[in-house]
């Protein structure tokens, strides 16, 4: 099957060895996705708001897919405070109210950044 790579241009796309998302054949994987963008952190303080851009990133590389949201069946939440998911899960039910793919919502230590509170993952598949 063909593999397509999705490069956002992010500078540590090069650095890491990634790519912002991976199609193969109709199931596309999104990596972990965070509210950074050209270098400068979205909605610092705010997780409401850092969901709402990592959303809306998945939208910009869904669409370079011909997908949509509506393709997407999984979605994992990575975050630094637990306590902060009902803000999170209102960003997300947004987006996904009707959808609702599988989730995961879990805490963990760090992110690569303290700014950062929320990370992203996903997987749909384009039918």
């Amino acid at each position: 099957m063909k593999r397509e790579t999705y490069v956002e241009g992010s500078p540590w796309e090069p650095i890491v060895g990634y790519a912002r998302a991976v199609k193969v054949g109709n199931i596309i994987e999104i990596s972990g996705t965070t509210a950074s963008v050209n270098g400068e952190v979205v909605g610092k303080n705010n997780v409401y708001e850092q969901t709402k851009c990592i959303l809306q990133k998945f939208e910009t590389v869904l669409k370079h897919y011909n997908a949509s949201m509506e393709d997407v069946v999984r979605t994992r939440i990575f975050c630094s405070d637990i306590s902060l998911w009902e803000e999170i899960g209102k960003a997300h039910g947004e987006f996904f109210g009707n959808i609702k793919p599988a989730t995961g919502m879990y805490q963990i230590s760090k992110l690569i950044s303290d700014d950062l509170l929320v990370e992203i993952e996903a997987t749909a598949i384009v039918s």
